[in-house]
């Protein structure tokens, strides 16, 4: 061990004596069991800082694995501010998916890939999937799409998954799993699965190939370790082998997706592959009062748990968690708009110190309606982006592959949005042929060796697509934006396309977004004097902006449980802790009640100072009035933590009081607002 310098002994020395431990321990494999608003980010980044500042690592030998974008790009950050005067060139902090593409790119060869293949996105291989399947129903292309992906995750190829088809639906769908790689393969492409489990099978046949990786990546620390899958714990065994040169950090409190493949089991499968594996519990909430505490910690405990916790603050007993019951949903968004407009106004807070949170996207529209209604910003957390919208991606292949013929999924994309006489077949043999020179499927297009590979009307109709997108590209320069954005549309069909593949209200609204962004481009040209390639380089830079003045704004946030996780707010009103709900009616009769249950953990924990649970005494389900039942979870709570509502209060006199507060608070904020 090399001497290290003060700073970071004096960052260490900020750590409490867990955090410490947790961050110094390098004698065998780790397990930091971090707790909700533990702290762990603050392990893990320091960890790092030490591995290569105190213990000699240097920073291209080690991987920090997150699951999502923004968590490596946090941890990146902090890396920043703790090594300022350290080069940290190398070092990998990034996702899952991130570390199998790399892994890919460099191991292309090895798996018959081009290094330049293309990843598609859920819409581009659900355009694959609709050829394949012969149908354009949603739900079906979508049940297959999952069951292939659970297959990716479990690490099943499409044999394996024929092996074990337990019914003719399973060997349907396995036979469509074949076809779909096979034509993934033949257009040197990969879905967002194959980055993991792609990885994992070379790893396993070539061992070689699996030596060179270890002595390439000698310490990994895996962020959010209970939300692995089979695919991703097989790359971590993998690249670690028997010495065990991890630091796993999670929470099996918190493992809230076994419905998209994660197996919390995983946690317990360490102590099998490590015996010497070393568990360290963090359990000092940095977060949120010692009532919401003790409720999540009584909620929790109903659950059969891998490792006993109990969180616990220095933060004060804080005010009791309230119980809101409303009649019916209209009910709840007012009377919840109600509350939080009281609250900001008697404590002087912000906006952005809200969040409202729910199990369903469903139960966001009519909060939306009483926000707006009351002039309240607010953002939502897992909404489509703008320029995510199908109908918006399907028009950027076409501006993307004439900005960049090599650009394989804009061509793909384009060439099937809408489909131009040009089949699967010929993708295929066009994919193949790309991928035998190592050029792009554009440029493969005008070889005199793929034509004459193809029948006479396959080329004709190829050919006919790639001239179109030579002609557009020659009078990108001299003609505005939108004059050929319109042409474009004219040309191709698209609304027509859009009209005889969805119903009309759909079709309808995708077609408006389209005109707008046609619009939008116009305008955008002729302010800035920008013709269409120089628009669409813009773009990517454009939606940047957007995220980043969306994060800045001060707005409530409304958002799902399962979106907010990761996130804390001052103050949280979770909705809709009903039966059927909260937990998920389908939970009960699929056993996944206890999944649920760390749902709501979760969601208790999202609160930092108060946390208001409201639910219904009846919903409208099919047009129908339904009775609703308080959630089990509410009745969990532990009684001293928790102030229920008063059931002897006339409903009446209390609707009559809380509207007439709220007119006081209305006017005294007009008063406010003016002076």
């Amino acid at each position: 061990m090399v001497q290290g310098s003060p700073f970071i002994a004096a960052v260490l020395n900020q750590l409490n004596a867990v955090q410490r431990e947790a961050a110094c321990y390098l004698d065998g494999p780790l397990l930091v069991l971090a707790g909700a608003g533990s702290g762990k980010t603050r392990v893990i980044t320091q960890k790092i800082a030490w591995l290569i500042d105190t213990c000699g690592y240097a920073p291209q030998h080690i991987a920090a694995i997150t699951f999502t974008n923004k968590a490596a790009s946090e941890m990146q950050g902090r890396m920043r501010q703790l090594l300022p005067g350290t080069s940290t060139k190398g070092l990998t902090v990034c996702t899952f998916h991130a570390l199998g593409l790399q892994i890919l790119r460099q191991e292309a060869v090895n798996i018959g890939y081009k290094p330049q293949f293309s990843v598609l996105d859920m819409a581009d291989t659900q355009q694959i999937m609709i050829g394949l399947l012969k149908t354009a129903d949603k739900q079906v292309v979508r049940r297959v799409y999952s069951h292939i992906s659970q297959w990716k995750n479990a690490l099943l190829g499409p044999a394996e998954a024929r092996a074990r088809a337990e019914s003719d639906l399973d060997m349907q769908d396995a036979l469509v799993y074949q076809a779909y790689q096979n034509t993934l393969k033949a257009y040197q492409a990969m879905d967002f699965d194959d980055l993991i489990r792609l990885p994992a099978e070379l790893f396993g046949n070539r061992s070689d190939l699996l030596e060179r990786w270890r002595k390439k990546l000698n310490y990994l620390l895996i962020d959010e370790y209970q939300d692995t899958n089979a695919c991703q714990y097989a790359i971590v065994k993998q690249l670690c082998g028997v010495s065990g040169a991890f630091t796993a950090v999670g929470d099996d409190d918190q493992a809230i997706y076994g419905w998209r493949g994660a197996d919390a089991g995983n946690m317990r499968q360490l102590h099998v592959d490590f015996p010497q594996l070393k568990v360290i519990q963090l359990t000092q909430n940095y977060r949120s009062t010692l009532r919401i505490l003790q409720a999540a910690n009584s909620v929790i405990a109903n659950n059969e748990r891998m490792y006993d916790k109990q969180l616990w603050s220095e933060h004060g007993l804080g005010d009791p968690l309230q119980i809101l019951a409303t009649r019916d949903d209209a009910d709840e968004a007012q009377k919840v708009v109600m509350r939080l407009m009281a609250h900001k106004f008697e404590c002087r807070t912000q906006f952005s110190d809200y969040a409202i949170l729910y199990r369903s996207n469903h139960q966001a529209r009519i909060l939306e309606q009483s926000l707006r209604n009351e002039k309240i910003p607010y953002e939502m957390s897992g909404g489509v982006s703008y320029f995510d919208r199908a109908e918006i991606k399907d028009i950027l292949a076409y501006l993307r592959l004439l900005t960049n013929d090599d650009d394989d999924p804009a061509f793909i994309r384009a060439v099937t949005s809408p489909r131009r006489g040009i089949g699967a077949t010929t993708l295929e043999r066009l994919g193949e042929y790309a991928g035998s020179r190592q050029i792009s499927l554009f440029a493969a297009a005008f070889e005199t060796g793929l034509q004459s590979q193809l029948p006479t009307p396959q080329l004709q109709a190829l050919m006919t697509f790639c001239e179109y997108i030579n002609r557009l590209h020659d009078r990108v320069a001299r003609t505005p934006a939108g004059e050929l954005l319109s042409d474009l549309l004219r040309d191709i069909g698209y609304e027509a396309w859009l009209f005889d593949n969805e119903d009309g209200r759909a079709a309808q609204t995708r077609w408006n977004n389209v005109q707008e962004f046609v619009a939008w481009m116009a305008r955008k040209g002729e302010a800035d004097q920008k013709n269409l390639f120089e628009l669409t380089q813009t773009i990517a830079l454009i939606t940047l902006l957007d995220k980043r003045d969306q994060e800045d704004m001060d707005a409530v946030r409304l958002s799902t449980i399962h979106a907010a996780k990761g996130l804390e707010f001052g103050h949280v009103f979770l909705i809709g802790v009903e039966e059927g709900l909260l937990p998920h009616r389908e939970s009960v009769d699929n056993g996944t009640l206890e999944e649920e249950r760390r749902l709501m953990y979760v969601a208790i924990t999202r609160a930092q100072r108060s946390l208001t649970l409201s639910y219904c005494q009846k919903r409208k389900r099919g047009g129908d009035w339904e009775g609703c039942e308080p959630s089990r979870f509410i009745s969990e709570i532990a009684d001293e933590t928790i102030r229920r509502p008063d059931t002897q209060v006339d409903p009446a006199q209390a609707r009559e009081r809380g509207s007439a507060r709220l007119a006081q608070l209305k006017a005294m904020l007009t008063e406010n607002h003016q002076l």
